[in-house]
Order: structure tokens, then C-alpha cells, then sequence
């Protein structure tokens, strides 16, 4: 088997797929990269039993067909070295034998047999499949990653819920403190389902998908699903089991309306935050008609700090704490200028964007 692909393009392909190699396998042959080869087309596979990515190639000089498992740390350490030229990869289907010839040197590799690599999952009879804007996607998964949890206890909690119907797309995502639920009108299903995609495969397709250009083919079951995009292929193992009635606990009617601007209370939250107990990171917000008072101490060390801005509030006036490191989060992760808090004195607060989706 032989084929000559750039230096630079095979480093960027593999660079891709190689987040998702972990550092602690349970499979020796999952430290390998899988090269395919079939007519002018190689084909490259990284796993980790649970994730798998893939990419593929178009060549134009080859020879032979087969596959073989390469070492992925020497493979990648060894690109990086290359200026931007062709590479010619010989490979004796063997003795598992690989040869890497450049322009001025040959450097050989040791590879595994192809066929112990994990095969890839089959999706059931009555999976799902659907088209989806790549940047709705994207845009979804940006809004809700930081919100999900790391507990080994509930498991359903460490994903991105996603919820497709005839209306509308919803992405949502909790940790227990906070909740975060994103909709986009302009994505719906022909049939309504469900699924929750783990945080690992999710990271992935994040770094993946803002170099797509077209829509990605998603098609998922009640264990697997398979994100189809330009050049790659993301396969997961989804996460089993009900996610809880997120619905429920979103507050309604909630007759206190706070407006806004986000970057100015960013800015400011995180000055006063500087300030508050380390332990608690507790920040008070003193709400007034045309006034937010933005405050916080530590006593341990007798340090304090206020600071005053400009709001439109409607309701009772009212002094209220939160965890600044929660608000932070919530409040990096927005996108418009002004947004809209809607709460009650004893119930959890309302996040809304004042910038309006299609």
C-alpha cells in the first residue's frame, strides 16, 4: 500500500481527530490512529471507544488498498517537524511496516493491524435522521456547554439535552445551580424525538464546526448517533436515560423585570467580585427604578467594594445576592447588548437576550 498526501494537510486532519485519543485506553490499538485506504481516498479514524472521529482525504497518487493502526503521538510529533512538501507513505501489509519518505530522509514506523480496531456502531431501524444548519448547531452547543455538570451520580446531567419537534429546535443543559434552555425557531424536525449528547463528543464538534460551510447530516438512535459533516465524521455513544422536566423548574410569571446593559454589569460584577468572600463569592445587587447598586465584602479581611449602574427595573424594590461566579458565566456566555431578568424575591432568576433569533 503506498500514497503521497502534504505534509500540512495531514497534520491539520490529524490534529483534528486527536482530541478525541484519551490518555488512559483500555485498549492498546486506541493510542493509534487507523489509516484506510481505498482507491484515492484514505480514510483516518481516532477513538476512544465511547467518541469516534473521522476524516477523509482525496489523494491523487496511490497504490493498493488496506488499512493499518499507526501510532498517533509519533505520527503527529513527526508532521510538526515538516515544512509544507509531500510525503510518500509505503506501508507493507505485511510485516505492518511503514516508511515515510520525504525530500530528503526516510523514517520508519512499526504499525498494528487495522482489523483490531473497534469497528463502528450500527445505528437501529428506527433512527432519526435530519438535516441541521451547521451554525445552529454550533451556535447551541456554545450557549449551554459551560452549564452541564460533572456528576458521576447522574450521568443524564453531564450532556447537552437536545429536543427536536415540528417548531423548534431546544438545546438545554443544568448543573443543578444553573439551568440554561436555548431555542432556535429556524431548525425543526419532521417527527419529534430527543437526546443527549455527552460533553466530550459536544467539545469536538465545537472546535469542528466553525470551519463547516453546509448543513450537518445528523442521524441518531436510542444509543449512537452519527454528525456528518464536510471532511469528518463525529460518532457517539449518547448518554441513556430521562433527563429531568427542565420546564419545571423555569420560573413563570415572574412579576420583577430588570433591563440591562450585559457588558456593563459584566464589567462590573467582575470588579465588585474581586472583593467578596472567596469562599462564597456572594455579590449583592440593591434594584431601584433607575439604579442598580452592585456590592460585596469579605469581613475575614475587612475589604468591601459598591459600585453604581444604570437600569430600567420594574417591580418591588428589593436587595437580592447571587454567586457572582454563576452570573458570570451565565452572562459571558450572551451574545446581545441589553438583556432582560425577570425574577421574584424567592424564586430563580430569568435570563433573557433582547437580541432577537429568525
Amino acid at each position: 500500500m503506498r500514497f503521497v498526501v502534504s505534509s500540512t494537510e495531514l497534520l491539520r486532519h490529524l490534529n483534528a481527530i486527536s482530541r478525541v485519543i484519551s490518555n488512559k485506553n483500555t485498549l492498546p490499538i486506541l493510542d493509534n490512529f487507523l489509516f484506510q485506504l481505498e482507491g484515492n481516498t484514505l480514510t483516518v479514524t481516532a477513538s476512544d471507544l465511547e467518541t469516534t472521529l473521522i476524516t477523509t482525504l482525496s489523494l491523487e497518487n496511490t497504490e493498493g488498498d488496506g488499512n493499518i493502526a499507526i501510532p498517533a503521538k509519533i505520527v503527529i510529533d513527526t508532521l510538526k517537524e515538516f515544512p509544507e512538501q509531500p510525503l510518500t507513505f509505503n506501508i507493507n501489509m505485511d510485516t505492518m511496516a511503514v516508511e515515510i519518505l520525504s525530500e530528503n530522509g526516510k523514517f520508519s514506523i512499526v504499525g498494528q493491524n487495522g482489523t483490531d480496531f473497534p469497528q463502528l456502531p450500527e445505528l437501529g431501524d428506527g433512527a432519526t435522521s435530519l438535516n441541521m444548519p451547521h451554525d445552529v448547531l454550533l451556535s447551541g452547543i456554545n450557549k449551554t456547554l459551560f452549564a452541564t455538570a460533572d456528576d458521576e451520580l447522574r450521568p443524564v446531567m453531564n450532556g447537552i439535552y437536545i429536543e427536536l419537534s415540528e417548531d423548534d429546535l431546544t438545546f438545554v443543559a443544568s448543573d443543578a445551580h444553573k439551568l440554561v434552555r436555548y431555542k432556535r425557531s429556524d431548525a425543526r424536525a419532521d417527527v419529534q424525538s430527543s437526546f443527549i449528547l455527552p460533553k466530550k463528543p459536544a467539545s469536538l464538534l465545537k472546535n469542528l464546526l466553525p470551519r463547516e460551510d453546509f448543513d450537518v447530516k445528523l442521524a441518531f438512535d436510542d444509543k449512537n448517533a452519527f454528525f456528518s459533516l464536510t471532511g469528518f465524521k463525529v460518532v457517539c455513544r449518547l448518554v441513556e436515560g430521562n433527563y429531568p422536566a427542565y420546564n419545571s423548574v423555569i420560573p413563570v410569571n415572574n412579576p420583577n423585570k430588570l433591563t440591562v446593559d450585559r457588558v456593563e454589569f459584566y464589567n462590573t460584577l467582575k470588579r465588585v467580585s474581586v472583593f467578596s468572600n472567596q469562599a462564597s463569592n456572594l455579590v449583592k445587587l440593591a434594584l431601584t427604578s433607575a439604579e442598580m447598586v452592585v456590592s460585596a465584602q469579605d469581613v475575614d479581611f475587612a475589604i468591601s467594594a459598591v459600585e453604581r449602574i444604570k437600569c430600567q427595573y420594574e417591580g418591588q424594590e428589593m436587595e437580592i445576592g447571587f454567586k457572582s461566579t454563576f452570573l458570570l458565566e451565565i452572562l459571558s456566555n450572551l451574545s446581545s447588548t441589553k438583556f432582560r431578568w425577570n425574577f421574584r424575591t424567592r424564586q430563580e432568576p430569568e435570563f433573557y437576550c433582547l437580541q432577537k433569533k429568525k
